[in-house]
């Protein structure tokens, strides 16, 4: 996890922070495993000069980084989606890769429209290689919509992407699993990243060192010694069923016993992690 701490009169969206905190990212992938990544990013972080960064990222030889990032439903797009044709969209897959009623929901590519549209390249500025796809879902109860979005009684999400084969199913599928980076975003402003402690910069530099931290091995708990739902509840859950557990720790016959409550409802699954941990070789 890589993060930055700035002044509180710092500009929103600074390209030059993106650009730091990205190459701090890489820099923590070994060696060995930096010629062939995917770089995901939601809207607020999809600029222009990103999307440059991480084009010239490939003129390495023996290096390949694809970006998926997301991208502005503005007035550009807004026209090209009017002129897809109902036939034009695609099946969406569920999170089994199956596909879902078209009714529900749908997938296109916007990029031959942006690029040859009738007001000429509208994508020009961007580089040659990318590509837009747009999907589409009813929206759910309570959803907040775009008049746009109301008038046409659909939800709009986009994507742009510099990977030139895929189906735009999966290419869409694989944008999806940048939830599990905001579900990291709450994991930590419920572990620390929420609230800082002090006025001092140095000090608060140092909690969210921590913070991020204990980020990591909750998430290392999880992914190792856990299974089921607590292998994906949130950190205040966790922290109720099992770190907080009320044990002792018995001395005698030369061994160490950690004597968990019978009655505790998680306590079976309390004693598997610990044996899972017990048994992790040494790194």
């Amino acid at each position: 996890m890589a993060f930055q701490l700035r002044p509180g009169n710092a500009g929103a969206n600074t390209v030059a922070d993106h650009l730091t905190v990205l190459g701090e990212a890489i820099t923590q992938i070994p060696a060995e495993r930096r010629r062939d990544l995917l770089i995901t990013c939601d809207g607020a972080g999809a600029t222009l000069e990103l999307v440059r960064h991480i084009t010239t990222l490939n003129d390495r030889r023996g290096f390949q980084v694809h970006y998926s990032i997301g991208f502005d439903l503005d007035a550009r797009v807004r026209t090209a989606i009017g002129r897809i044709p109902e036939q034009g969209w695609q099946a969406v897959l569920d999170p089994d890769g199956q596909a879902r009623d078209l009714d529900k929901a749908g997938v296109a590519e916007l990029t031959g429209l942006l690029r040859h549209s009738a007001g000429g390249d509208t994508l020009a500025t961007w580089p040659t290689d990318m590509r837009v796809i747009v999907r589409r879902e009813k929206p759910h109860p309570g959803a907040q919509l775009s008049l746009f979005e109301e008038h046409h009684g659909w939800r709009y999400q986009l994507l742009a992407t510099n990977t030139p084969t895929g189906q735009i199913a999966f290419l869409e599928a694989r944008h999806r699993t940048q939830a599990r980076v905001e579900d990291r975003i709450r994991c930590g402003k419920d572990t620390g990243l929420g609230r800082l402690p002090s006025r001092d910069f140095a000090i608060n530099q140092a909690w969210c060192a921590t913070a991020t931290i204990a980020c990591d091995l909750l998430a290392w708990l999880q992914l190792l010694t856990l299974h089921g739902e607590l292998a994906h509840i949130e950190p205040k859950t966790l922290r109720y069923r099992l770190l907080h557990t009320a044990t002792r720790l018995v001395h005698g016959g030369r061994q160490r016993t950690l004597k968990i409550p019978a009655t505790w409802p998680w306590a079976t699954h309390l004693a598997a992690a610990i044996t899972t941990i017990l048994a992790l070789p040494p790194p």
